[in-house]
């Protein structure tokens, strides 16, 4: 069976920083596009940050840019996020997302169906004092 399951988050205080990690389970996360999305309480998800097939490409949204980085670590089948100078508006559960096929050269932050088919159980950010 194909399974994701995110690792990593945890309490940071403002201006921390925290690593994040994506496990691939039954297959090789390097020939899926992997991307990163969270939800706060009271808000909808909204698309974080991603990783085209092989690396090929990356986006962030502009909330994150310039703090967040998604990388691979292809040795642990892996796709980590690391993420600094963390904010409150940051606290939200993160989800960890994946696609196969053509589409998958290219960076989308859409949730929708097809366009990330896999998903994992989330991990919780909480930026606090």
């Amino acid at each position: 069976q194909l399974q994701l399951v995110e690792s990593g988050g945890g309490l940071v205080q403002p201006g921390g920083s925290l690593r994040l990690s994506c496990a691939a389970s039954g297959f090789i996360l390097d020939d899926y596009r992997v991307g990163w999305f969270r939800q706060a309480p009271g808000k909808e998800r909204e698309g974080v940050t991603c990783i085209s097939r092989s690396g090929m490409s990356t986006m962030y949204a502009d909330s994150v840019k310039g703090r967040f980085t998604i990388s691979r670590a292809n040795a642990e089948d892996t796709v980590v996020l690391q993420m600094t100078d963390l904010k409150p508006e940051d606290t939200a559960v993160y989800y960890c997302a994946a696609v196969w096929g053509p589409t998958a050269k290219i960076c989308t932050l859409v949730p929708d169906k097809g366009q990330y088919d896999y998903w994992g159980q989330g991990t919780q950010v909480t930026v606090s004092s």
